[in-house]
């Protein structure tokens, strides 16, 4: 059909239409006129220009916060879709920014965000909650959750142990701030599994160097476990490992403090008679040398 033909169609049919439709045939009229200007310009495109007129107008209606806070809500608890959920809660920030529900949405995001493991949105967002609203009583919770997901990523010991310490520092920050608190009782205890994550990374390492006989090497990794990490399970072989590479390498004074503060603080435990024997067989006893940076480290924390 040509497009003369077109307008005259368009014409007839204006004379047997009501009112209501009389919109869509002004842009029906106006489209055939825009073809018939495009024609002398390019035989092709037009098909763009008859979209963009004939198209739906998509105007944006804003919701209620309220409404959309509930909808997310049910996302979340009733149809376990954690990710719409939290499109739900940006959705209220993003309409209502200044509102208390946005406030609630935003820590209900990063919530949302830990519990389908999406650390790195659960960070931004919690984050921004501390920011924003320092002094809010949720804080302590949006603060702990940047602490949970970073200790929640935490790697094996054979990699890099990043994120471990992204994880104390965020931890010691729950209990530095909000000391009393639900979540620093939470917090101390993750606390104590991320120290003893980074112990176990400085003996394998020291227990490749003992391997390869580089003693003195092998010995900075025990001696910080000894001194870093006293409190965590590794601290007995780290003891009894620095026994040993101070025997083989001669230095028998810090050998013996090594055994003596082993049998001291542990003497039940297999390392101390691993550590006892290997004193007693180079003729020696365990004796413990106050002056020695293992009798201070265990001091300092009232264990020696």
């Amino acid at each position: 059909m040509s497009v003369k033909l077109l307008q005259r169609k368009l014409r007839s049919l204006s004379a047997h239409i009501g009112a209501a439709d009389l919109k869509f045939l002004y842009r029906a009229r106006l489209a055939a006129s825009l073809v018939v200007l495009a024609i002398p310009l390019s035989g092709c495109g037009t098909g763009a220009l008859w979209d963009k007129f004939m198209a739906k107008d998509d105007t944006f209606v804003e919701e209620p916060a309220e409404k959309l806070y509930n909808e997310g809500l049910y996302l979340m608890n009733q149809r376990k879709d954690l990710k719409a959920a939290s499109k739900k809660f940006e959705e209220v920030d993003r309409q209502h920014p200044y509102s208390d529900w946005a406030r609630k949405s935003l820590l209900m995001s990063a919530y949302a965000f830990y519990n389908s493991a999406d650390y790195d949105s659960c960070i931004g967002a919690a984050t921004r909650y501390v920011t924003l609203h320092p002094g809010s009583p949720d804080a302590a919770y949006a603060q702990y959750l940047i602490a949970a997901s970073h200790y929640d990523q935490i790697p094996d010991i054979s990699r890099d142990q990043g994120r471990t310490e992204k994880a104390i520092a965020a931890l010691e920050e729950v209990i530095r701030k909000y000391p009393t608190s639900e979540y620093s009782i939470s917090a101390k205890a993750k606390l104590q599994g991320a120290r003893d994550q980074l112990a176990g990374k400085e003996m394998d390492v020291g227990r490749y160097y003992m391997e390869k006989r580089d003693y003195t090497a092998a010995i900075n990794r025990f001696k910080t476990v000894v001194t870093q990490y006293q409190t965590t399970r590794h601290v007995e072989e780290a003891l009894a490992r620095l026994t040993e590479a101070y025997m083989t390498i001669g230095i028998v004074d810090e050998a013996q403090t090594a055994a003596a503060v082993l049998g001291h603080n542990f003497p039940d435990s297999t390392w101390y008679k691993d550590a006892y024997n290997l004193v007693k067989s180079g003729g020696y006893e365990p004796n413990e040398n106050q002056g020695s940076y293992i009798s201070k480290a265990f001091k300092k924390l009232g264990l020696g």
